[in-house]
């Protein structure tokens, strides 16, 4: 059996009706994802467990029938692998403890503290459906970078900024860990079965200028080069949301093979600068989706229309919000599908 998403991507051909994931479409918008995070009893508890991921993952595939379905994963397990102390605050997110070099961090141990998420994998290939794309990933260097030294999410990451602007040399060797820890990690997830990966480049918009090009865009490139030079022709999606340089730009520095658009990306101009050979994603706004009914039926169009006759994947432009209401997810599916 074909497998829509991936062939979409693989093959020169526009289907009929895009093929549909969503970035975070295992979550807590979904009453049976509350009911087995509180059986795991934390977040990671959840996320190093291969059974309690394994369903989790598979549970919006049952309600909805995603072409794709993405491992149930944390960008932060990469920073914790290599010996960073992680955790997380009910209603806050995550916590690390700050760094501003490499010296407490080692790769070595860290392909074994990921074992279970390959182990998920693994699980997914014999549970997902034959025609349905699964999907791993990994966060960029920089965004990862970014809660490592600031021990948490902040609003301009300004203390990844001011360490990579006053202490170049240090921020470097983080980044350089992270990208051999993420070639290394996403390596072992296409061994255990993912047919793409995506790297989540949360905080591009941070960067301007020579700083994107050398945190950003680099370590990106090297990651893609990386696999590629190990024998992994996995197609990589690529989302550098709110980047401010032309996103053309940065398909061909770093060669990945989709490009996800934020919510904000003028998608008319992407897919004229991009040509019809880069695979566009996107970009519906989850407040969108929250608000359902006719504006979200009348968003779904205006996406399908500017990217009509060109390969392209449905998705949003950022996370299914908690918020959401299932039913609308549901409208979603229903009206992209409709577009056959």
């Amino acid at each position: 059996m074909t497998k829509p998403l991936l062939d979409l991507i693989r093959q020169q051909k526009i289907p009929g009706a895009p093929p549909v994931w969503l970035m975070r479409q295992a979550g807590r918008y979904l009453p049976e994802y509350r009911r087995v995070r509180a059986e795991a009893g934390g977040f990671l508890d959840l996320c190093y467990s291969p059974e309690l991921a394994e369903e989790v993952t598979l549970q919006p595939i049952r309600r909805y029938g995603f072409d794709a379905s993405i491992v149930f994963a944390d960008i932060l397990l990469v920073p914790h692998a290599l010996g960073q102390k992680l955790w997380f605050e009910t209603g806050e997110g995550p916590r690390l403890e700050p760094i501003s070099c490499t010296s407490d961090l080692s790769l070595k141990g860290a392909r074994a503290h990921l074992a279970p998420i390959s182990e998920t994998l693994s699980r997914l290939t014999k549970s997902l459906p034959a025609s349905t794309t699964l999907i791993g990933f990994a966060g960029a260097p920089w965004t990862v970078a970014t809660y490592m030294v600031a021990g948490r999410g902040t609003p301009d990451q300004a203390p990844a900024r001011e360490l990579a602007r006053t202490e170049p040399e240090k921020f470097q060797e983080i980044i350089d860990m992270l990208v051999d820890a993420t070639v290394d990690y996403l390596a072992e997830q296409i061994s255990a079965g993912a047919d793409v990966v995506q790297l989540f480049e949360s905080w591009a918009a941070s960067l301007q200028g020579e700083a994107f090009d050398r945190w950003c865009i680099k370590p990106v490139q090297a990651i893609i080069s990386s696999l590629r030079a190990k024998g992994f022709d996995t197609p990589v999606i690529g989302f550098p949301r709110g980047a401010q340089g032309p996103l053309e730009n940065y398909v061909r520095r770093t060669q990945c093979d989709v490009l996800a658009l934020d919510t904000n990306a003028n998608r008319q101009e992407v897919s004229s600068a991009c040509g019809p050979e880069v695979v566009l994603q996107g970009n519906l706004d989850p407040q969108i989706l929250v608000a359902g009914g006719e504006e979200l039926d009348a968003a779904i169009d205006v996406i399908l229309e500017d990217f009509a006759n060109r390969r392209f994947i449905f998705n949003l432009g950022h996370g299914i919000l908690p918020e959401t209401p299932p039913e609308h997810v549901a409208q979603l599916m229903a009206r992209v599908r409709k577009a056959s």
